[in-house]
């Protein structure tokens, strides 16, 4: 392309919308030709930016195509239209839509978690080198710092303490997942080895009920939660592989802004495991009332997917964001 001629060339229509944009009404004879150039505008950036790209005017003709497609569709602002949206439909779709990968993941993972428990529960050897037995003691005993933790802090600001832990675990599943899914196993392995390492200490102790008492009631809806995430990120690796019929960079577009939106709504989950772990597992209530509060609220969150989540997802729901909120992309054949 001879970048001179053909600036020559189109010059006079990127300075008619340059003066289109700048007037506050339009005709409808003018609103049709803004439209027209601003589809050919874009044409233009993307030719030169394909075959003679030039720092300068690929700067000024973005800028012109931006302020084009602006005044084309429009500002557009949240609303609390969206939120509803978010939390009725695209947070519990997403969920649902990627089940094929959680829950796979939660299974192995609560075996892996088992299988550690018992490891270190029937090895004194392992024991001892996690360390010394006046320190394992100290741990396990009744009153012990196993029992101690949940109520070592204000109930508030030990909720918000974990949740902020929590959701920060979640959100490092969701991110690093695009690095084909690795660090989201390691992520995995460290929450299974801390389930493991409590679970076979307090069972060696002989004192496995009362660690189920204190894990359960926030421990059912955290893990849920933790190992939607995983999954998630596992997807996102995979999407990396194997993007399916879409390009590369779509299929990573569309399931990157799934996940972020999925990050929001697991901070919400997590706020609420976040409270239960805070104000009922250190609750005074009887062992089968705070691990009912548990299942309660685990129930709640997988009829929430279950059932919401899957007529959204069957309706067409994706969990990305509203098309018209998506840049436009070329076809690719399947």
């Amino acid at each position: 392309m001879d970048l001179d001629v053909f600036v020559s060339t189109h010059r006079a229509e990127w300075d008619r919308l340059d003066a289109l944009l700048g007037r506050r009404r339009l005709t409808g004879a003018e609103a049709d030709e803004l439209v027209s150039l601003y589809q050919r505008t874009a044409t233009h950036l993307s030719l030169i930016q394909s075959s003679a790209p030039d720092p300068q005017l690929t700067g000024r003709l973005s800028q012109l195509v931006a302020r084009a497609r602006s005044a084309v569709t429009g500002t557009r602002r949240a609303s609390w239209r969206d939120v509803t949206r978010f939390l009725a439909h695209g947070f519990p779709a997403a969920v649902y839509r990627s089940r094929r990968w959680w829950v796979p993941t939660a299974l192995l993972s609560i075996v892996v978690g088992i299988i550690l428990g018992w490891w270190i529960g029937t090895h004194p050897e392992v024991q001892a080198s996690i360390a010394a037995p006046s320190q394992l003691r100290e741990l396990t005993r009744p009153g012990g710092e196993y029992e101690t933790y949940y109520s070592s802090h204000p109930a508030a600001s030990f909720a918000a303490q974990v949740w902020t832990n929590n959701a920060w675990a979640a959100a490092q599943c969701l991110i690093l997942g695009v690095f084909l899914g690795l660090p989201v196993l390691w992520i995995l392995f460290q929450n299974m080895l801390n389930l493991g390492v409590g679970l076979g200490l307090m069972s060696s102790a002989g004192r496995l009920d009362t660690f189920l008492g204190l894990i359960l009631p926030h421990g059912l809806l955290e893990l849920t939660a933790v190992f939607v995430a995983a999954g998630t990120g596992l997807r996102l690796g995979w999407t990396v592989i194997d993007p399916g019929p879409r390009s590369r960079r779509t299929a990573l577009a569309e399931e990157g802004r799934a996940a972020v939106g999925m990050a929001i709504g697991l901070a919400l989950v997590l706020f609420v495991s976040g409270a239960i772990e805070g104000f009922v597992t250190p609750s005074g209530l009887p062992t089968w009332a705070r691990i009912g509060v548990g299942i309660l609220a685990e129930l709640a969150f997988l009829t929430y997917v279950f059932v919401l989540g899957g007529r959204a997802a069957r309706a067409g729901e994706t969990g990305d964001v509203e098309a018209a909120e998506r840049s436009a992309t070329v076809p690719t054949a399947a």
